[in-house]
């Protein structure tokens, strides 16, 4: 049978690659953003690869949104039983700068849209006895200077996940989370030039820290997503994954 995925976050980066790996991997992909032109691009690149994907767009951090935006995918494509909760933002400052409405923008797009996600799908999970959900967190969850609002939201995403893999185990759905380290995307390329860095330059450094000797690509995080939405990880939940290029705490 067809599975059917959700990929918030899904036009860009980390979220396009991981659309077209399960996609590649047979699955039906929902690829959602806030602005659904903005996904078309992947779409067409799946289906142009023989695949099937749906272009959404949705604020995550929506109630109403969410559950029209499930609505439709459960119509259009299938029951969703995957869930990749990618979506977010960043709104970097040291404390003293950071205002009120920075911290509640980043908490809201990670954490409040991976808890209205993840609770819109679980009915399809639960109805099928079988589900994936996947939660994107960082190794910023282990603190980072100048992201107090970008740490806690990252760390508060393990909490949630464990937190899931504990309530719907019983419905053989597992939750797990993935911390990347340097990741070449359009997000570091926001964090280089807010510190006022050349993003090549700032590659370079972030590589020479890293024990593998290069930084991370999106499709590093989409292969290790492919494997813990597979069958055969149907025994792994509750963990977070640091997929860093070397050991993180």
């Amino acid at each position: 049978m067809t599975r059917t995925a959700i990929v918030t976050g899904g036009a860009r980066g980390i979220g396009a690659a991981v659309s077209r790996q399960l996609a590649q991997d047979g699955m039906a992909v929902a690829v959602l953003d806030l602005d659904a032109a903005a996904c078309e691009p992947v779409v067409e690149q799946i289906t142009a690869a023989g695949g099937n994907a749906l272009a959404v767009g949705a604020n995550v951090a929506d109630e109403t949104e969410v559950g029209a935006a499930v609505d439709r995918i459960a119509a259009d494509l299938g029951a969703p039983t995957v869930l990749i909760n990618n979506a977010g933002i960043i709104r970097d400052n040291m404390l003293h700068k950071m205002s009120v409405d920075d911290w509640d923008a980043v908490m809201a797009v990670h954490l409040r849209g991976a808890f209205l996600m993840s609770r819109a799908v679980q009915p399809y999970q639960r109805d099928a006895q079988w589900g994936r959900i996947v939660n994107l967190s960082s190794t910023s969850a282990l603190g980072n200077r100048g992201q107090a609002n970008y740490s806690a939201a990252k760390a508060g995403m393990q909490g949630l996940t464990k937190t899931l893999a504990i309530e719907l185990g019983r419905f053989n759905v597992t939750a797990n989370s993935i911390a990347p380290g340097f990741i070449q995307t359009d997000m570091t390329a926001a964090t280089a030039q807010r510190i006022g860095m050349e993003f090549d330059q700032f590659i370079e450094l972030a590589a020479s820290q890293i024990p593998v000797g290069r930084v991370g690509q999106p499709e590093d995080i989409a292969n290790t997503v492919s494997f813990l939405v597979s069958e055969g990880a149907g025994f792994v939940s509750g963990q977070v994954i640091y997929v860093a290029g070397g050991p993180k705490d």
